[in-house]
């Protein structure tokens, strides 16, 4: 499923238009984004939970040349589902 996939189905289950859908969509995933900004979670009762995962600064091997490189610090988002959704799957 894409966003216009989410879109049209949440129409449907709203009974409103594409366009009203697609605001709240957007507005649902921008509220996710900023509660990550930072370090932050965002936990849905009954979904699950977005974390802010922090990958320290490693160093590793080019397997081809056995050069070692420095792979950098990063940051990335987990999600973990929650019971209902696990159940659904």
């Amino acid at each position: 499923m894409n966003k216009a996939d989410l879109v049209e189905s949440v129409a449907r289950q709203m009974g409103s238009s594409k366009a009203e859908a697609e605001r709240a969509v957007v507005a649902v995933t921008a509220a996710i984004a900023a509660g990550l900004k930072g370090d932050g979670e965002v936990s849905i009762q009954g979904f699950g939970a977005f974390r802010v995962r922090k990958y320290p600064a490693r160093e590793a091997r080019n397997p081809k040349t056995q050069a070692v490189i420095m792979i950098a610090a990063r940051r990335t988002v987990g999600f973990r589902a929650g019971k209902a959704l696990k159940d659904v799957v």
